[in-house]
């Protein structure tokens, strides 16, 4: 008999167990994909709040006195609300957002089949909810295999007032960035009645990043220091004000209902330096700003028709992988 004809069933059937597992962690992760992309849809139309709470931004913007290290404990998973580094690759309940997490989610979705023990992840406790420091994909994968607690080494932060899953803690951290806000810039001072709100954590600490880099090209320009509070008056009148002006004459900010001029400010800025990096030529605010509309409008009927757009896409590029 030929060397070659030689074959151990047990090799053969351990494959075909691989084979099988594998195919199961696919399912599973395209499975968790589809949910976690129609329960975006559904959180949009329901104007509920679908984000992982960013751990940075929050401990950057609430009072706290220290920590300290409580040990092994078994964690609820629905009090796991928020990430260090990951909140953007899953949702609030850490369904995967991106296809990128796929490998990763993968290989601890076969863990869980072959029933391999796989280490504790790290938490962040702060009043009664955690955030994810490390084992983001070990959290989503045990929520969407149904566990309800997950063992955890935890490290408690220290907050003078309770928090738990219910608290708005976006509410009070935007509360907390716009004290800070006012307090460097004296914005209500310097332009009485300009009105710079945001709905979202972390936009303040932008414009704010904005405005010093506008301080800076002032003194490149005039070849010396700039007072700061002039600096905030220049960038108000020369750059915010321009393109709120545009927002307001072009209606845009009713393609965004709960939005402020604010929000759109930043959002535009940005996608004004995207457009001209993607097509290295000069764009208009106007341009940037109309583009922007047409793209991310949160009108039903012109969202619905980028939505289609978006599914389309993804399903080419899920045809192409």
């Amino acid at each position: 008999m030929n060397q070659n004809e030689h074959h151990d069933p047990s090799e053969h059937g351990s494959l075909q167990k691989n084979l099988l597992i594998a195919s199961a962690a696919k399912n599973d992760f395209d499975t968790a994909l589809r949910k976690g992309f129609w329960r975006a849809v559904i959180s949009w139309f329901r104007k509920m709040d679908n984000r992982l709470l960013p751990f940075d931004e929050f401990r950057r913007n609430l009072p706290i006195s220290g920590q300290h290290h409580i040990g092994n404990r078994q964690v609820l998973m629905s009090k796991i609300v928020g990430s260090i580094g990951r909140y953007q690759d899953f949702d609030r309940v850490f369904l995967p957002r991106h296809t990128h997490t796929r490998g990763r989610w993968e290989s601890i979705d076969k863990a869980h089949l072959q029933d391999i023990s796989l280490p504790p992840v790290e938490l962040y406790k702060v009043g009664e909810i955690y955030f994810v420091k490390d084992g983001n994909h070990r959290v989503s994968v045990a929520r969407e295999r149904g566990q309800m607690y997950i063992d955890a080494y935890v490290i408690e932060i220290d907050v003078p007032f309770p928090i738990d899953e219910n608290t708005d803690v976006e509410a009070l951290i935007l509360q907390n960035e716009a004290i800070q806000f006012e307090e460097k810039t004296h914005i209500a001072q310097i332009r009485p009645g300009a009105d710079i709100r945001f709905t979202l954590p972390g936009g303040t600490l932008k414009v704010l990043e904005h405005i010093q880099v506008h301080e800076y090209y002032m003194g490149e320009k005039r070849h010396g220091s700039v007072p700061y509070e002039e600096a905030v008056a220049n960038w108000y009148d020369e750059v915010y004000m321009p393109l709120v002006q545009v927002i307001r004459q072009n209606h845009i900010l009713d393609e965004f209902p709960g939005r402020t001029e604010a929000d759109l400010y930043m959002w535009i800025i940005e996608h004004l330096y995207f457009l001209r990096e993607e097509y290295q030529a000069e764009v208009s605010l106007e341009q940037a700003a109309a583009h922007f509309a047409g793209e991310y409008s949160k009108k039903p009927f012109r969202w619905f028709i980028n939505l289609i757009h978006r599914i389309s896409r993804m399903i080419e590029s899920e045809k192409e992988e």
